[in-house]
């Protein structure tokens, strides 16, 4: 279905290159899908010396996504990773009101298995809404617009951590709310995950300079934003 959607070139020096990944596309082949369109078979047919990427982000998430195009480059930025030097940040929309900010410090498997594994991420409330909508026993429906800032990078971190506290990610169908996962699709036509990566600052693998790129929500993801901004939204302080 994302066959026809361009690829969004953010930054591109031929040593890095930083794409804007749509929701819906594979960063990898996966022996758990039998589809042929993926981030890394889109670089390999624009490109006679494709990057690579250096990290990735699941399928349903949209946003940032950093590539080398060389095995030193790539190199250095997985051991930026690995020592912190990379600051990642996400939007989401999630159920119900979250507080003004807190951090979870909840363990995770590696993959949903295994040994559990330090996970960190730390939160930001920018926008509460409340919709008329029933759900269950409530005569509305609550939702907040969050600033998440991920320690660490474990497998679903950010999805599972805001389950974990009873504020779900909307459109996740792994971890989230069937029930206001229908009401965004009923309402806001929405079939995607609510989070998005929008922003990523590291220093740069050759040069040393910080770099800081953002990428700006598309698609459905941004008329929900536009329609909850201008027509729901109770405004918080930013």
């Amino acid at each position: 279905m994302l066959e026809n959607e361009l690829l969004e070139i953010i930054y591109d020096d031929q040593i890095i290159l930083i794409v804007n990944k749509p929701s819906g596309l594979l960063t990898h082949q996966s022996k758990m899908s039998s589809e042929r369109d993926s981030l890394v078979d889109r670089l390999r047919s624009l490109y006679i010396n494709p990057p690579s990427p250096v990290h990735r982000l699941d399928r349903p998430t949209s946003g940032i996504i950093l590539c080398s195009y060389s095995k030193e480059a790539s190199r250095t930025m997985g051991e930026f990773f690995q020592e912190g030097k990379v600051q990642k940040q996400y939007v989401a929309v999630v159920r119900g009101y979250t507080k003004d900010s807190g951090q979870i410090d909840i363990p995770l498997k590696k993959d949903g298995e295994g040994d559990f594994q330090n996970a960190v991420t730390r939160y930001k409330t920018l926008k509460q809404i409340e919709i008329d909508v029933p759900n269950n026993q409530h005569a509305t429906s609550r939702y907040s617009l969050v600033r998440l800032y991920p320690e660490t990078g474990r497998f679903h971190q950010l999805r599972r951590h805001m389950a974990a506290i009873g504020h779900p990610i909307l459109g996740d169908t792994s971890h989230g709310d069937l029930r206001h996962n229908r009401i965004f699709e009923k309402y806001f036509s929405n079939t995607r995950l609510l989070l998005h990566s929008d922003k990523l600052t590291f220093p740069h693998p050759v040069s040393g300079n910080v770099l800081s790129i953002e990428a700006c929500i598309s698609g459905i993801m941004e008329n929900i934003m536009r329609q909850f901004t201008e027509k729901y939204f109770l405004q918080a302080d930013d």
